[in-house]
């Protein structure tokens, strides 16, 4: 059973979060607010809350500040940004300022069952059709480098199939079905990974990796 708080302002949206929940994850505790203050005071009263379900534009967030105050008040609870915005530049920055993943609305109702259910899991969740779109636009210049070909050449052959899941938004549990191999040596070789790559997290080695030809290094 899970205890979970979803903020948001649009009582339609609330319900049908709320029903997914319910229907993905039967007894879990369900709370809901409507604008930042409450979903502040809520962490405050309610120090055993497994997630956050966190709209972008509701009263008092000005954007991503509302989460920087979120995670400062709440540092251990997983934040989700739940929003409308499909812009690349901003689900980054969302991860950058903390949040554990990001759903887009327009989601299927599938699709967030399996981003909730991963985020629960440990996992963090990023849309991929978000996450594809950098390979077709211009690094920008602020932007980070991607990886340096000798850290990709450190990669194993099973790394590499590995890493290239990751970068579809894939969970362990999905890579270990799709390469048939065990949840544990997804793990194992997600550690190996981030290590080679010299990231600090999952994240971090989706980002960098996103435009990368695969086929190339599976090549050789």
């Amino acid at each position: 059973m899970y205890k979970i708080l979803i903020a948001d302002d649009h009582p339609l949206f609330r319900e049908a979060i709320h029903n997914v929940i319910s229907d993905g994850f039967p007894e879990s505790e369900v709370m809901e607010t409507a604008d930042l203050d409450s979903a502040l005071a809520l962490t405050q009263e309610h120090d055993d809350l497994d997630l956050i379900l966190l709209d972008l534009n509701m009263p008092g967030m000005h954007g991503l500040n509302g989460l920087i105050n979120l995670r400062n008040e709440a540092p251990t609870v997983p934040v989700v940004i739940v929003s409308a915005e499909q812009d690349k530049q901003v689900v980054l920055q969302a991860i950058t300022y903390g949040a554990v993943g990001f759903i887009t609305k327009s989601s299927p109702r599938a699709q967030m069952t399996d981003a909730i259910e991963q985020i629960l899991n440990g996992n963090v969740y990023l849309p991929s059709d978000i996450i594809r779109t950098q390979k077709a636009s211009p690094r920008r210049h602020h932007e980070e480098p991607g990886i340096p070909p000798e850290l990709l050449q450190a990669l194993t052959r099973k790394q590499l199939l590995v890493l290239e899941r990751m970068t579809k938004g894939e969970s362990n549990k999905q890579i270990a079905y799709n390469l048939d191999i065990a949840e544990t040596t997804v793990k194992a070789h997600v550690s190996a990974i981030l290590r080679k790559l010299n990231v600090h997290n999952r994240v971090q080695a989706i980002l960098s990796a996103s435009d990368i030809d695969f086929t190339a290094y599976l090549r050789r």
